[in-house]
């Protein structure tokens, strides 16, 4: 079953409505937020509208990790329903990959797309760490040819490497330049409450702003300092993988 905060919303018999409005982490147990999302809850939650044949995604996330974020990518461009996906304020990092599974892909004038290379706590020896690069590199290839299936026409994925590499920030106007999106109007932005927002190295100074304002009174706590080594999300990604 899916989880109680899991609830369809606007469920009719032609459509149903999907949120990322928090982190994606690897399963159940990295959940701080009840926003927070993850591939077996996703999964659960397709299953129970396979026969919807529209789907709304609305998306204000800060990203999370690469391996959930690519399983559920998976599983929403396997779903047969037609997919609009609004980023109604935020889709950054693995978050950008997620709405790529669009069908139509929308994005208001202010608000945001960012892209950047795969990052992650590393620690080890030499080998370790040359491993762990070489793992990123491969990981980027695989985000690089989802970016490459969704490019505007005439635009050169080499463009798209060089913007990863530089961690861009588009608005859903410049997002329109290189990518299939539609731009919508300009709407009231909801902040992003994502933890990946202070490690960003460009995300804009209103955006960091807007989440202090509206950040919680009351928070669950969280364990800080925590990283998975690739080799255990690859873990976690395989005992998620095995319930599909």
């Amino acid at each position: 079953m899916t989880k109680s905060w899991m609830e369809i919303k606007n469920k009719t018999e032609e459509s149903a409505d999907l949120y990322f409005y928090g982190d994606i982490v690897s399963s159940e147990w990295g959940a701080w937020e009840q926003t927070d999302q993850y591939p077996d809850n996703i999964k659960n939650f397709l299953d129970e509208v396979k026969d919807k044949p529209n789907l709304n995604i609305y998306i204000n996330s800060g990203g999370g990790s690469v391996f959930a974020g690519i399983a559920i990518y998976n599983m929403l461009k396997r779903h047969k329903a037609y997919k609009t996906v609004h980023v109604d304020g935020l889709a950054a990092s693995i978050a950008s990959v997620i709405a790529m599974a669009a069908d139509k892909l929308i994005i208001p004038s202010n608000a945001f797309l960012m892209i950047h290379s795969p990052w992650v706590g590393a620690q080890g020896n030499a080998k370790d760490l040359r491993k762990m690069a070489d793992d990123l590199d491969v990981m980027e290839e695989g985000i690089l040819k989802i970016y490459q299936d969704n490019l505007k026409e005439g635009v050169d994925i080499e463009t798209i490497k060089e913007m990863v590499h530089a961690e861009t920030w588009m608005n859903g106007s410049v997002a329109s330049e290189y990518f299939n999106v539609e731009v919508a109007e300009e709407n009231k932005m909801a902040a992003s409450a994502s933890k990946y927002l202070d490690g960003y190295k460009n995300t804009p100074k209103n955006l960091m702003e807007k989440k202090v304002e509206e950040q919680k009174v009351e928070t669950i706590p969280v364990i800080d300092n925590v990283e998975n080594s690739i080799d255990e999300e690859l873990e976690l990604l395989a005992l998620e993988l095995d319930l599909l």
